[in-house]
C-alpha cells in the first residue's frame, strides 16, 4: 500500500478569524470546537489518582470491572440489555477508532465507506488512510455495492440530527444486504433537547427495536468525553457483535492499542455516576437555552440541532462571510464546509463554553 495523501488539517484556516475575534475588547468567545470546559467529576479524578501504581501492562480487552461497568451502563442508560463482557471493548478515545476502524477491518482500495452528508471529518479520513472510497449519504437506498463499512452518527456532529429506531433498523437491513459492517457513533446520546428527544432516550443501534437479538456486524461507539468531561482522558468504548469485537481485540492486542490502567479505573467510576452526568446535561441545557433564541433573533435559522452539543446555524450567506461577521463581535464558530461539501452556508456553534462566555456571546450576537 502506498502512503495515503491526507488533506491538511482544516482548522488552520480558522486561525485568522480567531485572531480577529481576539481583538474584541471583551476577548474571544470560542464556540468553534466542542472541547469541554467544566471540571471532570471529583470521584473520577480520585479514582485516577488512586490507580497510579500501574506497574503491569494494562489489559487491551479492559479489566473485568470495566467491561462489567460498560455492560451495565448499556442496559441502564441505552436500553440495551443482555450484552456480555465479550461484546464490549475500551478504546483510546473514539477518534482513534473512527480513523482506524477501516484499518482494523482490513479495508482498502476498491472498498466503499459510507458516512453522513453532514459529517465529522474523521469518517472520510479513515477511508483515505486505507485508500477506500468515501461515500456521503443519508439514504440507505443509495448505498452502493462494494460498501464494506457504514458510519452513522446519532445524535449527529455537526447538525444534531437524531436517527430514530425505525431509521436505524432500515440502515442495519441495508448494510447486511451489502455485507457491510455498520457502526453508530453515539457519543452525544445523553444530550437530547427537542421533540421526542426532550423526554425519550436517543436510541442506540443495539436497541432490540433495531436489531432484535441479532447483533451481527453491528457496532455502537461511545465516548465519555462529553457526558463526563473526560476528553483529556481519551476514554471511550465500543459494543456489539461478539465475533467482530473479538477480531478487533486481536488486532488491537498486536498493535498495542490499550487504554492505560489508571484510566480504566476512572472509567468504571464515571460509568456508574449518573448524577454527575445529569448535572452536566443541565449545564448544557441552560447554555443552549441562552444561545439558541438569541441566534434566531439575530437572523440565523437553526437546522436540526434537536440533540447534541452544537447549534447548526445559517444566515443564508457564505459560511466564511458569517465567520467574519461573528469574529467582528468576538465570537468564533466552525464553518460548515469542514463537515462536507453540502453546507456552504452553515456554521457550527458549540455549547462548550463557560456560563460567562455564553452570556457574553449572547450579548454580542444581539448586536448583529
Amino acid at each position: 500500500m502506498t502512503r495515503p495523501d491526507l488533506p491538511d488539517y482544516p482548522w488552520d484556516l480558522v486561525a485568522p478569524y480567531a485572531e480577529r475575534a481576539r481583538r474584541h475588547p471583551g476577548g474571544i468567545v470560542d464556540l468553534s470546537i466542542g472541547s469541554p470546559v467544566d471540571p471532570t467529576p471529583e470521584a473520577v479524578r480520585a479514582a485516577l489518582a488512586q490507580a497510579t501504581d500501574a506497574h503491569s501492562y494494562p489489559q487491551t480487552a479492559g479489566t473485568p470491572a470495566l467491561r462489567s461497568a460498560i455492560v451495565a451502563w448499556y442496559a441502564r442508560r441505552r436500553g440495551v440489555p443482555g450484552l456480555t463482557p465479550d461484546e464490549v471493548l475500551p478504546t483510546i478515545g473514539s477518534k482513534e477508532l473512527v480513523a482506524l476502524l477501516p484499518v482494523l477491518l482490513g479495508l482498502g482500495p476498491g472498498d466503499v465507506i459510507v458516512h453522513p452528508r453532514a459529517a465529522y471529518p474523521t469518517y472520510a479520513i479513515g477511508a483515505a488512510i486505507v485508500q477506500a472510497t468515501s461515500f456521503p449519504s443519508d439514504d440507505p437506498d443509495e448505498w452502493p455495492q462494494g460498501t464494506k463499512l457504514v458510519w452513522l452518527n446519532s445524535p449527529g456532529n455537526p447538525d444534531g440530527h437524531v436517527n430514530d429506531a425505525e431509521y436505524l433498523a432500515r440502515a442495519v437491513r441495508r448494510a447486511r444486504e451489502l455485507g457491510a459492517v455498520i457502526a453508530n457513533d453515539e457519543c452525544y446520546a445523553e444530550l437530547g433537547w427537542d421533540g421526542s428527544w426532550a423526554h425519550e432516550p436517543v436510541p442506540s443501534i443495539l436497541d432490540p427495536r433495531v436489531v432484535g437479538d441479532d447483533r451481527s456486524d453491528v457496532l455502537s461507539v461511545y465516548s465519555l468525553s462529553k457526558q463526563s468531561n473526560m476528553a483529556g482522558y481519551r476514554a471511550a468504548f465500543l459494543a456489539g457483535d461478539a465475533a467482530l469485537v473479538g477480531k478487533l481485540l486481536t488486532v488491537r492486542k498486536h498493535a498495542g492499542l490499550m487504554l492505560p490502567a489508571p484510566l480504566q479505573e476512572a472509567m468504571v467510576v464515571a460509568l456508574d455516576d449518573d448524577d454527575a452526568v445529569r448535572a452536566q446535561v443541565e449545564r448544557y441545557r441552560a447554555r443552549r437555552g441562552i444561545l439558541k433564541p438569541v441566534l434566531e433573533a439575530s437572523g440565523f435559522r437553526i437546522d436540526h440541532s434537536e440533540a447534541g452539543l452544537y447549534l447548526w446555524a445559517t444566515a443564508g450567506e457564505d459560511a466564511w462571510t458569517t465567520m467574519g461577521r461573528l469574529a467582528d463581535v468576538g465570537v468564533l464558530a466552525g464553518p460548515g464546509v469542514f463537515y462536507g461539501d453540502f453546507f456552504p452556508q452553515h456554521v457550527r456553534l458549540s455549547l462548550t463554553a463557560t456560563d460567562e462566555r455564553i452570556q457574553a456571546a449572547a450579548e454580542r450576537l444581539a448586536s448583529l
